[in-house]
């Protein structure tokens, strides 16, 4: 299995979460379908936080979104529009290394504005 660094667009993994399975089911289809993300991964979570100067917690749906380094700015930009939260966890992660046919699936997933 062939396993590569990518160089001049790497992936990125970026964290985010919702309130409720339905909102995350809207904004990662429209992620999706905007090619802003190949993928997105929901789970259903638990969430503890300091908000506003209180210590709240409560259900929350994570969201693992795939993407290309490329895309980051445009991601940010339409997930701010798209999200119900006044901020949104935007959190990214770089790939270290990614599988060749993952990786070309990725790339010819995500539509680059470059």
């Amino acid at each position: 299995m062939k396993v590569e660094k990518p160089q001049n667009d790497p992936a990125l993994l970026v964290l985010s979460t919702t309130a409720d399975e339905e909102s995350a089911r809207k904004l990662s289809s429209a992620l999706v379908e905007e090619g802003l993300a190949a993928c997105v991964t929901r789970v259903a979570a638990a969430s503890v936080y300091r908000w506003e100067g209180k210590v709240e917690s409560g259900p929350e749906c994570l969201l693992l979104i795939k993407t290309l380094a490329s895309n980051w700015e445009r991601l940010v930009e339409r997930l701010k529009q798209l999200h119900a939260y006044e901020t949104p966890e935007l959190i990214s992660f770089e790939a270290a290394k990614v599988e060749s046919a993952y990786f070309s699936w990725l790339l010819s997933s995500c539509r680059s504005s470059s």
